[in-house]
Parts: structure tokens; C-alpha cells; sequence
């Protein structure tokens, strides 16, 4: 099964792709040379890497991390939308520490622009919205649950 998990940028994917990894789970973030940056100054994924991954994974749990217009396209089995309230976003991303983008105004209002525009169109296609306001660990509890349902 190939999972996506979606979200706007300090929704907490990168943190939940180290609780899957330290889990000894596949899991892999799009921000690990599965994006480039467009034209524009956004970043895309290079869906052709992506895909080749998809297809070429093992016949096991795979988890892939990101949020980008190219994943609509991609073969997932099941997709999850992590969210949290504006308050949470913000004060994530004016604090953490391994990822920069986010602490800029600039950056901060895209990615609040993008919370009002782009993740409701996550919510229509997601088979699991999760907010992830509770630790890491409880997330990924939660997450692994559901798969194992299905």
C-alpha cells in the first residue's frame, strides 16, 4: 500500500515520517530530493521520481510526505491529510529548526493563503484527515491503526 501524507507546510509530515522511519517503516519526505523549485519560486516534485518510487516499491507499507499539485496524479492507495489549527501552523513555523520556510512574512502568508485555497481540495480527496495537535507518536499510533483496518 502506497500512502500519501499531505498537508500544508508545519502540518507535521516530516515529523511523522521520522516516527514511521524510527518504526522501521519505508517512509520517505518530498523535501529529500523529490522537489525542485519552479519557475515561480514555489517548489514542485519531480513526479517522474516520485512515480518511479511509487511503482517500483516493495510489496509493503509505503508512506511519501509532501504537499504538491503533481501527487493529484500519482498512483496512491490511501491519502492523508494532516492538519492543525492556524495557531499551530504559525507558531510551528516561526520556530522550527530543521526547515526555514515558513519563518519569512512572506512564506508565512503563502502558506496561510494556501490553508484557505488549497487544503480544502485535500479534504475532498483525503480517505483520513488527522489533526495533528497531540504528540508525534500518538499520529503515527492513529495512522497505523486505520491502515491496519483497511
Amino acid at each position: 500500500m502506497r500512502v500519501l501524507l499531505t498537508g500544508m507546510s508545519g502540518t507535521g509530515k516530516s515529523a511523522l515520517v521520522r516516527e514511521l522511519r524510527q518504526r522501521g517503516y519505508a517512509a520517505h519526505d518530498a523535501d529529500e530530493g523529490f522537489a525542485e523549485p519552479r519557475a515561480d519560486g514555489r517548489w514542485g516534485w519531480r513526479a517522474d521520481l516520485v512515480a518511479d518510487l511509487l511503482t517500483h516499491a516493495p510489496d509493503r507499507l509505503l508512506f511519501f510526505a509532501g504537499c504538491s499539485e503533481e501527487q493529484a496524479g500519482l498512483p496512491f492507495d490511501y491519502r492523508v491529510l494532516l492538519t492543525a489549527p492556524t495557531p499551530v501552523l504559525v507558531g510551528r513555523l516561526r520556530t522550527r529548526a530543521g526547515n526555514p520556510y515558513g519563518r519569512e512574512d512572506q512564506e508565512l502568508a503563502q502558506v496561510l493563503a494556501d490553508l484557505a485555497e488549497v487544503e480544502p481540495l485535500l479534504r475532498r480527496s483525503a480517505d483520513l484527515v488527522l489533526t495533528t495537535t497531540a504528540p508525534t507518536p500518538e499520529i503515527a499510533d492513529v495512522l497505523l491503526r486505520r491502515i491496519a483496518e483497511l
